[in-house]
């Protein structure tokens, strides 16, 4: 058994967590958040401070093996350096894991968030024993962490499975800056304007949907709504996830013809949704992939389930300790290489 903590930090929140490995997986022994503070230096020395505390608190007479970082992207997992992601204003080429380093004396590890829970979904949840490995994240927005010939695959600049980006419309909601994107159509951000806009169309036909009765509440909508309202039977918002299951089946396609994988998994909504969105994909995906290429690969929810986030960093943490003998003696040079 190995204890390994975990850091996440986010544009509103930050998380730190504890867990300790088993044979069978990992069990997550505690969590605590805290709003994410207003500069880089403050938001790493609270990270420290609260794991600090809870290892004294917890398990002080076990020993801390490694420290996980789970944070949105741009970065630069080899160097461990953030580079000014659009969600943390200031983190401009900002150091985070020589600092952690240095103050526990233990290897640390950096991946942004889909990275970390495709790595997290590898090793202790649907993709255990996969060699060829799709997450995707699907929840505010569409990022995927690749696992490729039983590595985690980051590419020439830490900039591999920015899928979100791909566009596969000239027209449609704006996701990733750009109208018609992946992003646009499949994450909660974008399903919530497209369902603003046929909201908008059929409050002016006098047909209002059950999660939008008046035009005064557009802006009210979220993608939450519209799940649940989909789940009673409204026509629109079936409607509204017939489009984002389709444009998801088009987004697999691309994904399955180009790099051939034996799994997908999928987060957040589309375990929420599965029983709405599933046979519409698999449906779009018979239509749109190569049967050769689609006959060896599954699609599933995250087996991880809503975990699947507390999970990710120390999944990173895991990483550095699977690393080369080199990178562990250097007491956690980050470094994606050894994934």
């Amino acid at each position: 058994m190995t204890l390994l903590g975990g850091m996440d930090i986010g544009g509103t929140k930050c998380a730190v967590t504890l867990g300790r490995t088993r044979e069978t997986g990992i069990e997550l022994l505690v969590k605590q958040s805290f709003p994410t503070p207003p500069t880089p230096q403050e938001t790493i020395r609270r990270l420290m401070d609260t794991l600090e505390e809870l290892l004294a608190e917890k398990h002080s007479s076990e020993p801390l093996a490694a420290v996980g970082i789970s944070c949105g992207g741009p970065l630069d997992s080899r160097s461990g350096v953030v580079l000014s992601p659009p969600n943390l204003p200031g983190w401009d080429e900002f150091d985070c894991v020589t600092p952690i380093r240095e103050r526990f004396g233990v290897p640390v590890g950096l991946q942004n968030d889909a990275n970390a829970c495709a790595l997290a979904e590898w090793k202790w949840g649907a993709g255990r024993g996969c060699r060829n490995m799709i997450f995707l994240t699907f929840g505010t927005g569409m990022g995927a962490g690749l696992i490729l010939d039983g590595r985690l695959y980051t590419g020439t600049n830490d900039m591999a499975g920015e899928v979100g980006h791909i566009r596969l419309d000239d027209n449609g909601p704006i996701g990733y800056g750009k109208a018609g994107s992946f992003e646009g159509f499949c994450s909660g951000g974008g399903i919530a304007l497209l369902s603003r806009v046929r909201a908008e169309e059929a409050i002016a036909q006098g047909n209002p949907p059950s999660f939008c009765a008046t035009a005064a509440e557009l802006d009210d909508i979220t993608t939450q709504k519209v799940g649940e309202a989909a789940k009673e039977g409204d026509p629109l918002a079936l409607d509204i996830f017939r489009v984002v299951g389709n444009r998801l089946g088009q987004g697999l396609a691309i994904l399955v013809d180009i790099l051939n994988p034996e799994l997908i998994v999928i987060g957040s909504i589309y375990g929420r949704q599965q029983s709405i969105l599933e046979p519409i994909v698999l449906e779009q995906l018979t239509k749109e992939a190569l049967p050769h290429n689609l006959q060896v690969c599954r699609v599933v929810p995250a087996g991880l389930g809503e975990s699947v986030g507390d999970l990710a960093s120390m999944s990173v943490a895991s990483a550095v300790l699977g690393a080369a003998p080199e990178a562990v003696r250097s007491k956690g040079e980050a470094s994606s290489a050894a994934y």
